[in-house]
């Protein structure tokens, strides 16, 4: 019974995406004058903001040719739901976590692991360079142009009973995680059980106790409202999983090749939008749980990180995807 109404929610929502599509003459199609974008976060969100900038910038730079509409607050379903419609053309464009891409394109899962990046600015000089270039283009073959990485912060864990401090204080604690095997295997060797989930979900489930808590970012925590019912945050930081901008190839194939260049264009020059966007709201929405009351904990960092080795011998095992870890670490 649960698989038939997932499924039909699944129809329900890639039928109303397909409408506009179907509806349109072809030339529109293949010229893709108003893109469609989905993103599961609120409209006010800084992932949302910016894509809304590209679309801005797409008008600037075609006298209003190209466009983007931005389907806010996962009114096209879930992060799932928009991938698979962005692999069949029925989206034009996506916006999700890179966790989220880890079982379609290997290479997402490179910066997606843990404890990888010493510190934001290094996150940033990585994902700008030709490591994150390289990992964007490995998605083509699987059905995704990708166009640039966004900001998505450093990702902790937050508890309804109790604070986490140490490695065994998280021994046990049922964990809400994205729907990804690296995640699940994170959580693993934190020795917590991992529970996938879909977004939209856990604050239902931290406040029935299905979950103990949840690992996300400071932004994500506050505007999801989650921090009312799970009140200690821990600050493991242990992922600084970006985001990820995508473009459908069955979509991006119908486009000239000036409009390719100019949305790709559109798409970096976005980047430095979104930055300054996610810094200011990170510190606000900091400052927000702050007042609420949340209790912020200092964790013992160095058992957490210990404790990520076997996460790395299952995920990192090609020549191609350790040479990835390297370079990255190495990038100054």
């Amino acid at each position: 019974m649960l698989f038939n109404r997932s499924f039909q929610r699944a129809c329900v929502t890639l039928a109303a995406a397909m409408l506009p599509l179907l509806a349109a003459p072809v030339a529109t199609v293949a010229h893709a004058a108003d893109f469609r974008s989905a993103d599961i976060h609120p409209e006010d969100y800084p992932t949302v903001l910016a894509v809304r900038h590209m679309g801005e910038l797409l008008k600037q730079r075609t006298n209003g040719r190209l466009s983007i509409k931005v389907y806010a607050q996962g009114s096209l379903g879930s992060e799932k739901d928009a991938i698979e419609q962005t692999k069949i053309g029925a989206l034009q464009l996506v916006r999700v976590n890179a966790a989220a891409m880890n079982n379609i394109c290997e290479a997402t899962i490179v910066p997606t692991m843990p404890f990888l990046f010493r510190s934001t600015d290094h996150m940033r000089h990585v994902l700008d360079g030709p490591v994150g270039d390289d990992i964007l283009k490995s998605c083509e073959k699987n059905g995704f142009i990708g166009l640039a990485w966004y900001d998505s912060g450093s990702r902790s864990l937050y508890t309804t009973k109790r604070p986490i401090r140490t490695l065994a204080d998280a021994k046990g604690m049922k964990i809400r995680v994205q729907q990804s095997d690296l995640w699940v295997s994170l959580m693993e060797a934190m020795h917590a059980n991992a529970t996938p989930m879909p977004w939209g979900e856990v604050y239902t489930g931290l406040k029935t106790g299905l979950v103990d808590g949840a690992e996300n970012n400071w932004p994500s925590y506050e505007s999801s409202r989650q921090f009312e019912v799970a009140k200690y945050y821990s600050m493991t930081e242990h992922s600084m999983a970006p985001e990820m901008l995508l473009f459908s190839k069955l979509a991006w194939d119908r486009l000239p090749a000036a409009d390719q260049q100019i949305v790709r264009q559109a798409a970096k020059d976005s980047v430095p939008y979104m930055r300054k966007l996610w810094d200011e709201r990170e510190e606000k929405s900091r400052k927000i749980v702050e007042a609420a009351g949340v209790q912020i904990i200092q964790v013992d960092k160095a058992s957490f990180q210990a404790a990520m080795k076997p996460v790395y011998d299952r995920f990192i095992t090609s020549p191609q995807m350790k040479d990835y870890v390297r370079r990255a670490q190495e990038t100054k």
